[in-house]
């Protein structure tokens, strides 16, 4: 754990509305997400991920945990930062994230500093969604059309 609980401020115990949606596709499935910048988008993306993989009313917030993704290009750094968050699930402490607020985003260096805040994934208290065994690159699409007030990120998961 990066930090003690009782250091945060109540701004993190609020969680932003849902901007995702899953979308059906052949034998795996494809996240949608959307915000108000492209950093929300990616945080919306990591969000639908996890609600995936259980039912997000059930986390609480006990723990936060940083990661950081980079990558040559913005497609490799939203594949990077979902893969980072799967690690952060897969392997001890098994966190779950009820939120995700990505502190550092830098889409000129292609990097990601991201807070997760959760806790450790317990059978029996969190119910079993779906597995997610991988992040794909196919058909991966970045939409960032700041003229349209326009940012969308679609990946597809194998599951």
């Amino acid at each position: 754990m990066d930090e003690e609980l009782g250091g945060i401020s109540e701004e993190y115990y609020d969680i932003p509305p849902v901007k995702y949606e899953y979308l059906d596709h052949t034998a795996d499935v494809q996240l949608h997400a959307w915000g108000d910048s492209l950093k929300e988008a990616f945080e919306q993306c990591g969000m639908a991920m996890f609600g995936y993989m259980t039912e997000l009313e059930y986390v609480q917030i006990k723990d936060v945990h940083t990661i950081e993704a980079s990558s040559d290009d913005l497609m490799g750094l939203l594949y990077h930062f979902l893969d980072e968050l799967l690690f952060l699930f897969s392997y001890e402490p098994f966190l779950i994230c009820k939120k995700l607020v990505i502190t550092e985003f830098n889409t000129q260096e292609f990097k990601i500093v991201c807070k997760c805040y959760g806790e450790e994934f317990v059978i029996g208290k969190h119910p079993q969604g779906t597995e997610v065994k991988a992040i794909t690159y196919s058909a991966m699409q970045i939409i960032d059309d700041p003229k349209d007030n326009k940012y969308e990120v679609f990946v597809i998961i194998d599951i």
